[in-house]
């Protein structure tokens, strides 16, 4: 059975910093590009970042460059999303997903919403103090 299972949101003040893991089972991560989604209340689900199969590629959302770190450990079937200087607008669920898409080289973004054959099920971070 396919899995992809999120784990590490919680609570956190302003200038916090959250680690989020996302573990699969089922599958090989390692023939698929991962990414990062949240949604927050009342908006809809957003990309946020992306590596691929090697992790030599990564991208970013403009509103989390420089805070957030996208990487992967294939070994462990396992990415991970690091978050540091949270401010309340990262407050959502946060998702991840998986996709055989590579990303897009040529214009440098992510793969769309689309095209991710396996999504876990989210994890909530709220920043608030």
């Amino acid at each position: 059975q396919v899995r992809l299972v999120e784990s590490g949101g919680g609570l956190v003040q302003p200038g916090g910093s959250l680690r989020l893991s996302c573990a699969a089972s089922g599958f090989t991560m390692h023939y698929y590009t991962i990414g990062w989604f949240r949604q927050a209340p009342g908006k809809e689900r957003e990309g946020v970042s992306c590596i691929s199969r090697s992790s030599f590629t990564t991208y970013y959302a403009d509103s989390v460059k420089g805070r957030f770190t996208i990487s992967r450990d294939n070994t462990k079937n396992t990415v991970y999303l690091q978050m540091n200087s949270l401010k309340p607008e990262d407050t959502a669920v946060y998702y991840c997903a998986a996709t055989v898409t590579p990303p897009d080289f040529t214009n440098r973004v992510c793969p769309g919403t689309s095209e991710y054959a396996y999504w876990g099920q989210g994890t909530p971070v709220t920043v608030s103090s």
